[in-house]
């Protein structure tokens, strides 16, 4: 075949796959950005993802340590302050009232780690608030399987077709020579296409699974971390417990005589 011919036909080609590629970077980035921009409207959103020292959990319990509800001992033991006790007050987000409904249940103090672990009301509330959050995230738009497919096996045939006819005709001129010099540099560019395809882009901030490139630490974590160190370490430890002293809820105490 002629190699003006199928230069004509291959760099187009080439040219049209790498456009349609920066369009699906480009998709992909501005999900990636919308749901990380969901994700910075809630701090718990945020912090849902991040390892059990800065989680969701932790900054809860911080909040209500910052907000004068509850304090924690030496133990690590969470307990209620009497403005906690008071059922009129209310941390203002539905993770740290979910866990300062758990201390209102409980006789007597209890770990962080015991009360996520052993509360069941607890951890259904932050099952539901997590829920509710993630159906709420803009959906990223997949790419179909079968289309994909699809056009790599024709991309792989119309490679083995192109190089074939270079092969099968030499050229003659220097123009064609210049031609089929170009198809091979297209093609060359095509099975680079062909192998980024399939790669994940990187990611972006909110969205990101480095150390360096995760969402900014709670603020309810970062002021206790500067007001109180010792009750962060504290609520730090107490986080590890797990086991300790049995709590009663208020309504199965036992009377006395029983």
């Amino acid at each position: 075949m002629d190699p003006v011919t199928l230069a004509c036909a291959v760099v187009p080609l080439t040219a049209l796959l790498y456009a349609l590629h920066g369009l699906r970077r480009r998709r992909g980035r501005a999900d990636a950005e919308r749901r990380a921009a969901a994700l910075a409207t809630d701090p718990y959103r945020a912090a849902a993802g991040r390892r059990w020292a800065e989680d969701d959990t932790q900054a809860a319990a911080a909040r209500l340590l910052l907000d004068g509800l509850a304090t924690v001992n030496h133990r690590g033991n969470l307990s209620l302050t009497r403005s906690g006790a008071d059922p009129a007050r209310t941390a203002g987000h539905p993770l740290p009232d979910a866990l300062l409904a758990a201390l209102r249940r409980r006789t007597v103090p209890a770990t962080l780690g015991r009360i996520e672990l052993g509360d069941t009301a607890f951890r259904a509330a932050r099952q539901d608030f997590h829920a509710a959050w993630r159906a709420d995230l803009p959906r990223s738009r997949p790419d179909s399987g079968c289309f994909t497919a699809a056009g790599a096996l024709l991309l792989i045939g119309e490679t083995a077709f192109t190089v074939t006819a270079l092969l099968d005709t030499a050229p003659r001129g220097p123009f064609q020579w210049v031609a089929a010099a170009a198809t091979g540099l297209a093609l060359l560019l095509q099975l680079t296409w062909l192998n980024r395809y399939g790669r994940k882009d990187p990611p972006v901030a909110g969205n990101a699974s480095s150390p360096a490139e995760r969402p900014a630490l709670h603020p309810a974590l970062v002021e206790l971390a500067s007001r109180d160190p010792r009750s962060r370490d504290r609520l730090g430890a107490g986080r590890r417990r797990t086991r300790g002293r049995r709590s009663h809820s208020r309504g199965t105490r036992s009377s006395p005589g029983t």
